[in-house]
């Protein structure tokens, strides 16, 4: 009798494992297109709102399945795009709270693959090795993870520490390029390009390789992809002090029509808002 109780509670368990594994699976889909439709919203505050919440709801999610690859890949690239499009300007404290956030389940992510499926690399020379490992497949974890890192790092340039990792972030982003330059539009090549743009020629900073990525962005994405363009004048042309690149590029952002890369409204809004603050800060810029 103890031995078919036992064995009773032992299938109602897994049966119940598997149920909670299916309905949370199902939601995962779900909430997939959710995101999908908030890529698409072109109002920010709706988006922001939104965002929020769904951020919050897939944490909860993660908290059932921590292995969930796919909950992962949505918490990195959604803390991230959050922390970009509608913290940075304005809460950058905040933001770099959110990017680190977006960096450890981007970690979380990698260790997925089989080039991290030991463990994460504390040496930057172990890590960087590592990195020759991961294939294609691997290739958006290996940006959203990159891309959170490198959002820190941009606003911590004060912090010692900051300036060491930088030397890890070039080495993803650089492994992107190498497997899939035009991943979500070319975005490795802003990296390089605002890297090579702000920093000074002494410490490796160079503005013709910033432009040449800036470029290459651009053409990948048929010049719809207008963060790329916010990029170029926000690193290249204040940087370079080039006034009318500066203006012409911002007014090309600010006239481009809301559905210029139709199902990525809301990228388009963001960077609309972004142009617009440049343009009121163009004094103190140029």
């Amino acid at each position: 009798m103890k031995i078919a109780l036992v064995f009773a509670s032992t299938i109602f368990l897994f049966l119940n494992c598997s149920i909670q594994k299916i309905a949370l699976n199902t939601t995962t889909g779900l909430v997939a297109y959710g995101i999908e439709a908030i890529y698409a919203e072109p109002d920010l505050k709706i988006a922001e709102q939104a965002v929020a919440s769904n951020l919050k709801l897939l944490e909860g999610f993660h908290l059932a399945d921590k292995k969930n690859k796919k909950l992962l890949m949505m918490l990195t690239q959604g803390f991230a795009s959050y922390s970009l499009g509608f913290l940075e300007d304005d809460e950058p404290d905040r933001a770099s709270l959110f990017y680190l956030r977006a960096k450890d389940y981007g970690l979380q992510l990698l260790h997925h693959t089989k080039a991290f499926k030991d463990s994460i690399p504390t040496k930057e020379v172990n890590f960087r090795n590592s990195l020759k490992y991961l294939e294609q497949r691997d290739v958006p974890a290996l940006f959203w993870c990159a891309f959170a890192w490198a959002g820190w790092v941009n606003l911590n340039r004060d912090d010692p520490q900051a300036v060491f990792e930088l030397n890890i972030v070039k080495a993803m982003m650089q492994r992107v390029l190498e497997l899939d330059e035009t991943f979500f539009f070319g975005a490795a090549h802003l990296f390089f390009g605002a890297m090579n743009a702000s920093m000074p020629k002494m410490l490796g900073g160079d503005p013709e390789k910033a432009k040449e990525h800036f470029d290459r962005s651009l053409e990948i994405s048929g010049g719809k992809f207008l963060i790329a363009k916010v990029y170029l004048v926000r690193y290249y042309a204040v940087n370079t002090l080039d006034e009318e690149l500066f203006d012409r590029t911002l007014t090309e952002v600010l006239n481009a029509p809301p559905d210029i890369l139709p199902g990525y409204e809301l990228l388009t809004s963001v960077a609309k808002d972004k142009a617009k603050k440049l343009m009121e800060k163009k004094e103190d810029l140029l």
